[in-house]
């Protein structure tokens, strides 16, 4: 993939990341994925592995303990780890979504009972809102949550919730009235009397992910754990699906696309046909042409909808097209591999046959390809849909490195004379910085994501960066 792309959207940390997630993808994870597709066993240890990296707190505020890296490196964490397993990816993203209700729903308290433990790994969020009667249609649920004076009794089943199997709290949407205005959201602890999982399906793809069911009956949930006003419920489903939903997806089907493009290559490399590596043959060419081709655009519709998510630039459009492109294109070119290897791509051992299975299993969930082109549709005929990505747009903004923002590097270049001059000499300069940047030197910097160092020595240049890793973003 063309360096040139990505630094059209990422940083030196953002790549810095995507070095870490990588390495940690190829050492950690990648020995294990035989054994889950063997066993098609929920790996919980490697899942609470992922967790302490401090991976699913990419959106999460500092404040709460999160990385505040926005939705440009969430979409790089799971793009890395997708690359090497879906499953794995799936299970990050599926946490990931359950991390939005909170941020954009929950009260002070509920931020800080569950933002910290989620960041750092000890608790994975789900969010629980397709009913078996109902699938896609969220205003057709009949779970419900009745009022008993500080408690609600919820009654429901929901079924294909990401991450049911190990997730510690559930984010269930369920009825308190009738109609669109009928529906609230709740914090579901997994250990809550009346809570109980059924036994996992056996699913074609992503072996080691769980999404199965999660029953109600009589669990009294304390009001304090409802997200927003009774009736937000529509709002905390549609607003999750949309920014956090779309983009995960999206990015679990470009590290599977990638997986596709890559296995495809070296393997044309490495057969050999008329004393010749296929690689040279012509019509394998303009079938890698075309792969390549469709991998560079999914790629670019990707990177594009989430870099202007962490803008805060309404962007509900260009999510749906995103989720189009990467999934529809992993998909075709999964199939155009199949064609290019032949019988082989039937063999585990060639792992393209996992890429596509793997590849369907993302087409449905955040609407199927169907739902993204009637939502494109109504973008091109001018139909008016309030968009999430501008509601949210101050929860959704990331706080850019120093070398995006203007005024920081300055800022940060002062913050160093700052720490090296004496007292009287750093109270100067402090002084200066602040007249030229409009606030003091410090507040500037560390309000950059954590852009100066311990030091105070500002963002570093490219190779420091890339030296200490994702560590200005907290990542453990």
């Amino acid at each position: 993939m063309s360096a040139l792309m990505d630094k059209a959207f990422t940083s030196d940390r953002h790549e810095a990341l995507r070095e870490e997630v990588r390495a940690f993808a190829d050492q950690t994870v990648r020995p294990r994925v035989a054994r889950m597709e063997d066993t098609r066993d929920v790996d919980h240890e490697l899942s609470a592995a992922i967790a302490r990296r401090g991976w699913i707190g990419a959106t999460i505020p500092v404040e709460y303990g999160g990385m505040e890296a926005g939705h440009l490196a969430k979409t790089i964490i799971i793009e890395e780890l997708s690359r090497v397993s879906a499953a794995m990816g799936a299970m990050v993203q599926a946490s990931q979504l359950g991390v939005a209700k909170i941020l954009h729903f929950g009260t002070e308290a509920q931020r800080r009972r569950w933002l910290p433990p989620i960041a750092d790994g000890r608790c994975l969020p789900t969010i629980a809102v397709t009913e078996p009667e109902s699938g896609g249609h969220v205003l057709g649920m009949s779970g419900t949550a009745v009022r008993d004076g500080d408690h609600y009794i919820l009654n429901a089943r929901k079924v294909f919730v990401g991450n049911s199997h190990v997730g510690h709290v559930h984010g269930v949407v369920v009825r308190t009235g009738p109609g669109s205005k009928g529906l609230s959201a709740f914090l579901v602890e997994y250990d809550r009397p009346g809570v109980r999982l059924e036994p996992l399906e056996p699913t074609m793809g992503l072996h080691g992910f769980s999404f199965g069911e999660i029953v109600m009956e009589d669990a009294r949930i304390p009001v304090e754990n409802r997200l927003g006003e009774e009736g937000e419920g529509l709002d905390v489903a549609y607003s999750s699906s949309t920014l956090y939903g779309r983009p995960n997806l999206t990015a679990v089907a470009l590290g599977i696309h990638r997986a596709i493009v890559e296995d495809t290559v070296d393997y044309c490399r490495q057969r050999r046909l008329y004393n010749a590596p296929i690689s040279e043959i012509s019509s394998i060419k303009v079938r890698l042409g075309d792969m390549q081709s469709r991998l560079m655009t999914a790629r670019l519709a990707a990177y594009h909808a989430v870099y202007l998510l962490d803008q805060g630039i309404p962007c509900d459009t260009e999510l749906m097209n995103a989720k189009l492109i990467n999934v529809e294109y992993a998909i075709e070119s999964a199939r155009a591999a199949m064609d290019v290897i032949g019988a082989r791509g039937l063999q585990t051992r060639y792992r393209i046959e996992r890429y596509l299975r793997d590849a369907y299993h993302v087409l449905a969930p955040a609407g199927t390809s169907d739902v993204q082109r009637l939502r494109l549709a109504e973008a091109a005929l001018s139909v008016e849909r309030r968009q999430w990505s501008e509601r949210f747009s101050k929860q959704v903004r990331a706080r850019m490195p120093a070398e995006r923002v203007p005024g920081v590097r300055a800022a940060a270049q002062a913050a160093a004379a700052v720490h090296n001059a004496t007292a009287a000499t750093a109270t100067s300069a402090a002084t200066a910085a602040t007249a030229t940047s409009g606030t003091t030197a410090t507040a500037t910097v560390h309000g950059a994501h954590g852009v100066a160092t311990e030091a105070g020595t500002g963002a570093g240049t490219g190779a420091e960066i890339r030296r200490r890793g994702a560590l200005g973003w907290r990542s453990r």
